[in-house]
């Protein structure tokens, strides 16, 4: 039973964040092992709730409540208890505790989207390098950390519209990246998209590129 319930958990987050960010989702899709691929699952799905919290309330303080919460809940996730029955809460806390992560990309994460609904420009290292840092010390252990700044910031650049300054930055980042396991490549390939509106099967195409010459 526990199997089954773990199994369609997976399923659950898997779907959720497809919809939500449909870039990493196919980037996921290289990771080979497949625990390893639903721990990078939960890692998006804790910021796909994230995310959904300002399309749901539309005035700032109510948001902030909301990510007050699940800020009060990383407490619960880092002490090794989970909160049964919520999915996601689930899954993050069984991945914090196997692969060791720290919690305080998680918190300026939470503190970045408070940020955001009150009117503050977008935090690229909160938003995009602290959970680039966690997907690859989920695929790769630690040690890893500087190697993904910069194809971080890339990501975060193009997500905010600022297509040029991301295009500059790549050789850069692609020289950090030399030092990243080869296995843990899914974990910025999200970054080689540079074109957020592209068609699936280009994105798709686009990855295969990337993953096959490691490298944005």
């Amino acid at each position: 039973m526990a199997d089954r319930s773990s199994e369609f958990r997976g399923d659950t987050l898997d779907a959720q964040v497809r919809a939500a960010d449909i870039d990493r989702w196919l980037s996921s899709r290289f990771v080979a092992d497949a625990r390893l691929r639903a721990d990078l699952i939960a890692l998006y799905a804790f910021e796909a709730e994230l995310m959904a919290i300002p399309t749901r309330v539309t005035q700032p303080m109510l948001a902030e409540m909301r990510f007050v919460w699940w800020r009060e809940q990383l407490d619960g996730v880092f002490a090794g208890i989970a909160r049964k029955g919520h999915p996601v809460l689930e899954a993050l806390t069984d991945v914090v505790a196997r692969h060791g992560l720290d919690r305080a990309p998680f918190d300026a994460l939470i503190e970045a989207h408070i940020g955001r609904v009150h009117g503050e420009p977008h935090d690229l290292d909160a938003f995009y390098v602290g959970p680039m840092q966690a997907a690859a010390r989920v695929l790769a252990g630690p040690g890893f950390d500087g190697a993904v700044i910069e194809a971080g910031r890339v990501r975060g650049l193009v997500q905010t519209g600022q297509a040029d300054q991301a295009k500059a930055l790549k050789a850069s980042a692609n020289r950090a990246l030399a030092g990243l396991p080869v296995h843990a490549f899914p974990a910025v390939a999200a970054a080689a998209l540079t074109r957020p509106d592209a068609p699936e099967f280009v994105k798709r195409l686009r990855l295969v590129v990337a993953s096959l010459r490691g490298r944005l």
